[in-house]
């Protein structure tokens, strides 16, 4: 572990992980941790974990970013005490107001589909709500108080508590320079990468990601089964009295026709 991004989700994630990966090194955002080392989280949110655990966990990886590593930063560091620490602060309501809209992105009926009908994102969706209970004591519902009071002690934290020789105040909006300076790397040629910037990270993943589209697909198989069954049942249903439905439909018939 060379490079820990210590900045709270919503503070450009996102974009840290876009331009780590840039500078050549190996990160796990999100949706790393969740793939490669979801049962190991799991296990720290449910029982803790020791230094030992983040070493083996990180011990292959060269930068993280995002949830849920951003939160346990002093865990992890205390594994790689010469990892770096990079850290950002936004201001308070508009990081509220991007937490808000994640959060309604949630809600949308794709995901509480994804959620119902696929195995695969409802294993996903327990990780994420288990985590968020971990980190900001809640989870399916907002308790801005409670995500309010989480990220100012998140960011007290760290600015009291990180090694001032290992750590970076930095803005993504200052660009290359202090970042590269601070990691001793060469400056790319190419733009400072801004992702994610109107929150549309959701529908980037739906259609990108290899773990969304499988949810996708296991909603479709789950919704033709369904049906399936649906029908099969009506059909047993109709035909296991069928005389009985024929005097139904004529009584309708003709009530429909003398009224």
């Amino acid at each position: 572990m060379k490079v820990i991004y210590a900045g709270f989700s919503k503070t450009g994630t996102k974009s840290m992980q876009a331009a780590l990966t840039e500078l050549g090194y190996n990160v796990y955002d999100f949706m790393e941790q969740y793939k490669y080392q979801g049962k190991e989280w799991m296990k720290i949110f449910k029982y803790g974990g020791t230094t030992e655990d983040f070493r083996k966990m990180f011990e292959n990886v060269d930068a993280v970013t995002d949830m849920p590593a951003c939160y346990f930063w002093d865990e992890i560091h205390k594994a790689f005490p010469d990892a770096k620490i990079v850290f950002s602060i936004r201001d308070e309501e508009s990081w509220m107001k991007s937490l808000n809209k994640q959060m309604l992105e949630n809600t949308k009926p794709i995901f509480r589909l994804l959620r119902l009908l696929s195995p695969t994102m409802w294993q996903m969706t327990s990780y994420g709500d288990l985590m968020s209970l971990v980190i900001f004591g809640f989870s399916n519902w907002m308790n801005e108080t409670a995500a309010r009071m989480t990220y100012r002690r998140h960011n007290a934290h760290v600015l009291q508590n990180a090694p001032k020789d290992k750590l970076l105040v930095y803005n993504v909006k200052e660009g290359w320079e202090p970042l590269c300076k601070f990691l001793g790397v060469d400056v790319p040629s190419k733009p400072f990468p801004h992702r994610n910037v109107r929150g549309n990270i959701l529908q980037e993943m739906l259609e990108k990601d290899p773990i969304f589209i499988r949810g996708q697909r296991e909603v479709m198989i789950s919704m033709a089964t369904l049906l399936a069954l649906f029908s099969y049942g009506s059909y047993r249903f109709v035909t296991s009295n069928p005389m009985t439905w024929l005097g139904r439909f004529h009584s309708f018939l003709t009530a429909f026709t003398s009224s």
